[in-house]
């Protein structure tokens, strides 16, 4: 009989270039499952992409991502448009793998890949934001401008840390920019650092950020951060520490199915910790739209 196929898709360059230290293990684990297995390496921007795509095409089963956020980000976008989705899985290698924290796959990827077998297929929101698909934020702003502007061996050098060194160095410069969003509530107007359209709990790390998020609750759960200065900032940043953000005066939370975010002059947009359009911008869930292998759900989930 002939066996199921999966597309096994990996970046070589993610983890600190620690991708083919798992590569054997994901593809004796994925045998093991049932599965045939296509390796697919990428090797420049827009291939994990044309990979997801053509499994989704081809009819295969399961697509494994094995990278960053960006790998699995550009996997997932080679998935969401296809009428047939094959199932999806990931191994975290990047710099804080909020996804994976979200739906509770192991940061280890050496357990990630040896728990495959034990994973259910969830049912799991994806965004739309104009022709991009995200499976976890989208920031706009100046703070969310100047994260993009890490360089790469910082991020790898560093992680976290690098994207908090950026950020706080353009909040201490920053005057914000003035916000429309329109959502199901109405409309919010008014001058803002920060606006991030998240999916699930965890954003940069931090697994608090939206503590009532599940990812499968079909909404954008809207943070809007106003003007801040550092006096503002630490105490913001205990209240995230502890899951009270909302608490905070200089905080709005918005929960929404759909959002327009527009900005008096044009802001790029950093999906999933990449460039992804600019303002103004139309953001939709598109709910239960990918079944993603991760650990069974536990309540409250």
């Amino acid at each position: 009989m002939d066996r199921e196929k999966a597309v096994f898709i990996l970046n070589p360059s993610s983890g600190k270039e620690q991708a083919e230290t798992y590569r054997e293990q994901c593809i004796r684990v994925l045998q093991g499952m049932g599965y045939s297995v296509e390796v697919r390496a990428t090797e420049k921007e827009g291939d994990a992409t044309a990979f997801a795509r053509e499994a989704a095409q081809s009819g295969c089963l399961l697509v494994v991502a094995m990278g960053g956020d960006g790998t699995v980000n550009e996997a997932i976008n080679g998935l969401a448009g296809e009428e047939d989705r094959p199932d999806f899985a990931l191994i975290p290698l990047g710099t804080v793998n909020d996804f994976a924290r979200a739906l509770s796959i192991p940061m280890d990827p050496e357990e990630a890949i040896r728990r495959l077998p034990e994973y259910v297929a969830r049912p799991t929101d994806i965004g739309q934001a104009g022709g991009h698909y995200f499976m976890n934020i989208l920031a706009v702003g100046s703070l969310a401008e100047g994260v993009m502007d890490v360089p790469v061996g910082e991020k790898t050098r560093f992680g976290p840390l690098a994207y908090a060194a950026h950020g706080l160095q353009t909040l201490l410069s920053d005057e914000g920019n003035r916000f429309t969003i329109t959502h199901d509530g109405g409309k919010w107007t008014g001058q803002a650092s920060l606006v991030l359209a998240a999916l699930t709990n965890s954003v940069g790390g931090f697994e608090k950020m939206n503590p009532d998020a599940a990812t499968d609750d079909g909404l954008l759960h809207l943070t809007v951060i106003k003007n801040l200065k550092l006096p503002g900032l630490l105490k913001m940043s205990a209240s995230l520490l502890l899951g009270k953000l909302q608490e905070q005066g200089e905080v709005e939370m918005i929960r929404t199915t759909r959002a327009r975010i527009e900005t008096d002059e044009p802001l790029t947009c950093n999906i999933d910790g990449d460039e992804g359009g600019t303002t103004p911008i139309g953001i939709t869930v598109l709910h239960r739209h990918l079944r993603i292998l991760a650990p069974e759900p536990t309540e409250g989930e």
